[in-house]
């Protein structure tokens, strides 16, 4: 988690609305003062508009000198967009996290049913390799037996089409390479998801309880005294925790499914029968493979990708995807929460 920050107030849906309502404050007054600007001088030079003029000016000065009455102020108006915004959009980080869990479900039927399908290509492409070796064997051997009888052009023949059989599977070697990457991509991908689902699930039965316990003793006048005295907000505080494990989710499900994107278009571009790929599926993976660090692998991207180029380390797709143990398992979220 080291690195990762709650996105600023002005970043986030609810500073969006609070950009627009100051957008159209500023418009309404300077609607004002284009349209009425002579009445408002005439009013500024009587009594009354004298008052409301000092006063005016006072508070912008006192606002300008007084940190905590400019906090105030902003913590009020932060939580009044915050309010409005939750009228239309969902911006409560339970809620949210919720909407990621379902996500990540989701995302891991169609990852399932993608390694399922990546699992029966990798398996024709064994066949087709394995039939070649025999054929070239073949090839091989009748154009010994035809140097032997002196049938000159009956070894060319037969040579040249080991050589070619013996090309198209180099190609489709280094294409089965690439689909060992993915295949041993998806499988961790899909093993590290279901531990996320799982920690997340817990964070919410757990965290949703103790947000109402806060927000039950916590008023908003009590929040407003915190923040004057200079005291941290202990509902914000433990939004900002919850906020944070949502940004985190967030990032982790867009790499998931930027993978599973690549992955998908990468299997569509193979044409096994021929054994050819369309480039641009290639460079997708290549990319994929050089970009600097995994959010969902963490530091076992490098080894996944060393694994699948060491010819030692066999890939048994037979094997089911590991399950992760659950008992004894440390939250990965819990620090959050110290």
């Amino acid at each position: 988690m080291e690195g990762l920050k709650t996105k600023p107030f002005w970043q986030r849906p609810e500073g969006i609305t609070g950009a627009i309502f100051l957008g159209l404050i500023t418009l309404g007054i300077g609607y004002i003062i284009a349209t009425s600007l002579a009445s408002l001088l005439a009013f500024m030079f009587t009594t009354a508009g004298a008052l409301v003029s000092i006063f005016v000016l006072g508070s912008i000065i006192f606002l300008a000198l007084d940190s905590k009455a400019r906090t105030l102020v902003s913590y009020i108006y932060k939580s009044v967009m915050r309010w409005i915004t939750g009228l239309f959009v969902e911006i409560d980080p339970i809620g949210v996290l919720k909407s990621y869990v379902d996500s990540l479900k989701s995302n891991l039927n169609k990852m399932s049913r993608q390694i399922a399908q990546l699992r029966g290509q990798m398996h024709k492409l064994q066949e087709i390799v394995l039939n070649n070796k025999k054929e070239i064997d073949s090839n091989l051997t009748m154009a010994s037996q035809a140097a032997d009888n002196n049938k000159q052009a009956q070894m060319l023949l037969k040579s040249r089409k080991a050589g070619r059989l013996q090309d198209s599977n180099l190609k489709l070697e280094d294409l089965y390479n690439k689909m060992e990457i993915m295949y041993r991509v998806l499988s961790k991908m899909y093993e590290n998801s279901d531990i996320l689902i799982e920690d997340i699930t817990d964070q919410v039965a757990v965290k949703e309880q103790e947000r109402k316990a806060i927000i039950a003793s916590n008023s908003a006048m009590k929040s407003a005294m915190s923040v004057i005295k200079g005291d941290p907000d202990k509902k914000a505080m433990f939004d900002a925790a919850l906020e944070t494990i949502a940004e985190d989710v967030s990032q982790k499900v867009g790499e998931m499914e930027r993978f599973m994107e690549v992955s998908n278009s990468f299997m569509q571009s193979i044409d096994l029968q021929n054994g050819v790929f369309e480039e641009e599926g290639l460079k997708m993976l290549e990319k994929w493979e050089t970009e600097s660090v995994s959010l969902l692998l963490g530091a076992d991207k490098s080894s996944i990708i060393k694994k699948a180029n060491d010819s030692d380390d066999i890939l048994d797709l037979e094997s089911p995807i590991r399950t992760p143990e659950k008992v004894g398992r440390v939250n990965q979220y819990d620090s959050l929460f110290d």
